[in-house]
């Protein structure tokens, strides 16, 4: 086993390069039954020692079983490493708070049917209780399960927006839907933007385009609660994991995924709760044709 030290940000990192035959998380996390292919056989992890959080003490339930600290795993974007995820994974069965890569930005991501997980994340990223969070999904059957659906048309000539959507998903874009009663409350609010819809619960939903993103959800076998990273003091985008984990590992956060450095280009953001679709943020994913910006609204 080699060991360097290196410095991120305030935070001391630990990087352990090690053999497949060789469990980088004695006694905690394994590897059990995910051996990766021979060209793979020397595969490096990096775990960012930071000082112990009050609000992890407070607030983590379950504790998890793995060393005090943050868990800090490098991937390839394109997934061909995805067995590294395993202890994120697992992490995430327990209850864990991290960051995952996004087709869009970093976003912060636990399990959707842990109550004290999603009450944790909305204390690491101090997001009042009104805000939504969105789902990420892993297809549509989840979006059928935790929403009650797409509009099957407006009663103007606009019947296939649900076939007009799957051309948009997986990507970049947030649909916001009513939720259904499957979803936990933690996870909604009353209304959008716009206060005409304020009695309604809503949902943003998301399936995005991203293999190692993909990867989790597929291995975890269940949608996951997300929102942005953003910092705390600018309100802009945090695009480099390593300041992430610099940012919000002392706040709480469980692990980070490392897939590279992102543009800060977020999701499309549209509502479909209304009469038509409408842009509420126009990010990444184009404006389609079924499409309303909000100054064509009138």
């Amino acid at each position: 086993m080699a060991v360097e030290v290196k410095q991120c940000g305030g935070s001391a990192v630990l990087c352990l390069s090690f053999r497949r035959s060789l469990n980088p998380f004695p006694c905690h996390v394994s590897f059990q039954n995910t051996q990766p292919p021979p060209q793979l056989a020397r595969r490096f992890f990096t775990l960012a020692v930071v000082k112990r959080s009050p609000k992890r003490l407070k607030y983590s339930a379950p504790r998890f079983t793995k060393d005090d600290g943050l868990l800090y795993v490098e991937v390839d974007p394109f997934g061909s490493d995805a067995w590294k995820l395993d202890p994120i994974v697992e992490l995430l069965k327990e209850g864990a708070v991290g960051v995952i890569p996004t087709d869009t930005v970093y976003a912060i991501a636990c399990d959707l049917r842990s109550h004290s997980a999603i009450d944790r994340l909305r204390r690491i990223k101090n997001i009042d209780p009104s805000k939504p969070l969105s789902i990420l999904c892993r297809s549509f059957k989840d979006i059928d399960t935790y929403t009650t659906g797409f509009p099957r048309g407006n009663g103007q000539g606009l019947t296939n927006i649900f076939r007009a959507v799957k051309n948009c998903l997986p990507g970049p874009y947030t649909f916001i839907l009513t939720a259904s009663k499957e979803l936990p409350k933690l996870c909604t609010k009353y209304g959008t933007t716009t206060s005409k819809y304020a009695s309604r619960k809503n949902v943003g939903i998301r399936i995005p385009d991203d293999a190692v993103c993909q990867a989790i959800l597929e291995k975890i076998d269940a949608p996951l609660i997300s929102t942005s990273v953003k910092s705390p003091k600018e309100n802009e985008w945090i695009l480099d994991p390593v300041v992430i984990a610099d940012v919000y590992g002392p706040e709480g956060l469980d692990f980070v995924v490392d897939a590279g450095i992102r543009v800060a280009d977020p999701s499309t953001v549209v509502d479909m709760t209304g009469n038509s679709p409408q842009i509420v943020r126009q990010g990444k994913g184009p404006k389609q044709p079924w499409m309303i910006a909000e100054d064509e609204d009138s």
